[in-house]
């Protein structure tokens, strides 16, 4: 697979967007792999894409429900901390990366805001995606109902296994549907809880999607809990 992409946002012409496949490589610097490596994968997304990379907003993700509205001074070498990023700024690539966590795309295309975030079990158990749309609503006066979102490739609840402490913590949270029980394995069903987020949010139904594509299972993409020495993959999106 050498590129994947949103069938929501490919409708968007303002847009350019992607979720990267290991064809693309490693895209973070905090795993065991040489910088010079990572900064050629960088270069070569960015011509790819047609961006400049100096221009590309990541973050210092920390697995928290915190977002940032995108300032002057964040760029590829300035990065924020952060699980989510959010801009109405043209020509300036946001990147999330993952192996295993959901990556998520926002868009609004009637104020034309983009966002990224970065959604693992934290994310979802402390509802980033209620964040994210509190920032539109709040900061760029979005209307939820126009706001669309992309879910890309992330583990399936069959290969995300989780020990007793997470199965509880998870029933105290009231997310028991996401929960399934086989002899005296627990696992976790993300997908589902972002699912029921996002529907709790407002995003209308029609206007959100969620990738079907398990990281763990296939090898387009990385996986943490395949190979704990594997790299990132990424969502990218940027307003035109």
């Amino acid at each position: 697979m050498q590129t994947f992409h949103s069938q929501l946002l490919n409708k968007f012409s303002k847009l350019t967007h992607t979720f990267t496949t290991i064809n693309d490589g490693n895209l973070a610097f905090h795993v065991d792999d040489d910088e010079t490596n990572v900064i050629k994968n960088h270069k070569k997304l960015a011509q790819k894409l047609g961006y400049n990379i100096e221009t590309l907003v990541h973050m210092k993700q920390i697995h928290s429900d915190i977002v940032k509205v995108v300032s002057d001074e964040d760029n590829f070498k300035n990065l924020p901390t952060c699980d989510a990023i959010i801009t109405d700024k043209k020509n300036i690539p946001l990147m999330v990366m993952v192996a295993d966590c959901s990556p998520i795309l926002f868009y609004d295309p009637k104020k034309e805001v983009i966002a990224v975030a970065h959604a693992g079990r934290a994310g979802a158990f402390a509802h980033i995606i209620q964040n994210v749309i509190d920032t539109f609503t709040q900061e760029f006066h979005s209307e939820v109902h126009d706001i669309v979102v992309s879910v890309g490739p992330a583990i399936c609840a069959e290969c995300y296994e989780v020990g007793e402490e997470i199965y509880q913590e998870a029933k105290k949270r009231k997310m028991e549907y996401a929960l399934t029980q086989t002899e005296e394995k627990y696992h976790l069903n993300i997908r589902a809880i972002l699912q029921k987020q996002l529907r709790e949010a407002g995003v209308k139904e029609r206007n959100f999607e969620i990738s079907a594509h398990c990281t763990k299972c296939h090898s387009d993409f990385f996986s943490y809990r395949e190979d704990k020495k594997c790299g990132r993959f990424a969502g990218v999106l940027m307003l035109r």
